[in-house]
């Protein structure tokens, strides 16, 4: 007996409907709906995804990228949404062409959740995320000058010796990095009540979600 393949989420043929040309393609794999979309539309079909009755996918779950390993291929911005309502979700990705401009619009005026996953994406793969209220590094220091670890072309040992990997993380300044604010919260740290201490503690440790 042929098996059926699994059916896409209805949210393509209306995904079709309003945007036409702007959705590249979909596929269904392990049962989840994958969507490629155009990157200068990326933002309407996201804010259209959140906002329209029926669709109302109202938690970013990630945002992420692929880099694969054939240079032809684009980078993919990839956007797990959910509908928490519905309980229905949805993969969206934004190819990007490896050899122009890796940039596509922020979504952090649709979910705010969206601030550090896009400073980690900008990190770790080089993707611009215009309008951005803080893009900066979030895991390497803001003047780390070997590109980008988790791009496919990034040597396994870095570009630098580890002589000079050594010398620049020693002279980097963390403390630079971070607001006035920011750094007088980690002073008062001590000065917070044990429940606040306890559970800064474990989100640290990554006993929180």
């Amino acid at each position: 007996m042929t098996a059926t393949a699994p059916a896409p989420s209805p949210s393509v043929e209306a995904l079709r409907a309003a945007f036409g040309t702007a959705i590249l393609s979909h596929a269904v794999s392990c049962g989840d709906t994958i969507v490629l979309v155009d990157r200068h539309r990326a933002h309407d079909i996201l804010a259209w995804l959140k906002t329209t009755p029926g669709q109302e996918y109202n938690y970013l779950t990630d945002v992420t990228a692929v880099d694969y390993r054939d240079p032809g291929q684009p980078l993919e911005v990839v956007y797990q949404l959910r509908s928490l309502g519905r309980k229905a979700d949805l993969r969206i990705k934004v190819p990007l062409d490896k050899t122009g401009s890796l940039e596509v619009d922020s979504v952090f005026d649709l979910w705010r959740g969206a601030d550090w996953l896009e400073r980690e994406v900008f990190d770790m793969f080089g993707v611009t995320f215009a309008g951005h209220p803080d893009l900066r590094r979030i895991l390497m220091w803001d003047t780390y000058a070997e590109g980008h670890p988790l791009r496919k072309d990034f040597p396994l040992r870095g570009n630098f010796t580890r002589a000079e990997q050594t010398r620049q993380a020693l002279a980097a300044n963390p403390e630079a990095n971070y607001s006035i604010e920011e750094l007088s919260i980690a002073d008062a740290f001590s000065e917070l009540p044990d429940d606040m201490k306890r559970r800064l503690a474990a989100g640290q440790r990554g006993e929180l979600s």
